[in-house]
């Protein structure tokens, strides 16, 4: 029995071109992908972007908070008791003056005398 056409051929590659090697289909396949992926790069660069804002704004704060930790320096100390010793003076000074005998301006009230 025949084979039926039903009026379909087989193409022939061009008389021109050459099968592809197994590294040309390789290659053409690699470029069909970065051209497929072309229009996600714009997006990819702005999440980079987005990444790399937020780790300089991460380390800006963990730099605050570092400095906020650390330990006071030896110049910061001293000013430190020399205000202590600024404030306990005044302390001293107010309760000196709080612990003084007051005058008094007016006359002292004296108890009603008393009739026996």
């Amino acid at each position: 029995m025949a084979k039926k056409d039903n009026g379909k051929k087989k193409k022939d590659p061009p008389a021109d071109k050459k099968p592809q090697s197994r590294g040309d289909a390789v290659r053409a396949a690699a470029a069909q992908a970065i051209e497929a992926t072309a229009g996600q790069a714009g997006f990819t660069r702005e999440r980079a972007q987005q990444l790399a804002d937020e780790l300089v704004h991460a380390a800006a704060r963990f730099r605050v908070t570092l400095e906020e930790l650390r330990p006071a320096a030896a110049d910061e100390l001293a000013a430190l008791r020399e205000r202590v010793q600024a404030l306990e003076a005044r302390v001293e000074q107010l309760e000196a003056a709080r612990a003084a005998p007051r005058r008094r301006t007016t006359p002292a009230k004296r108890p009603p005398a008393s009739s026996s």
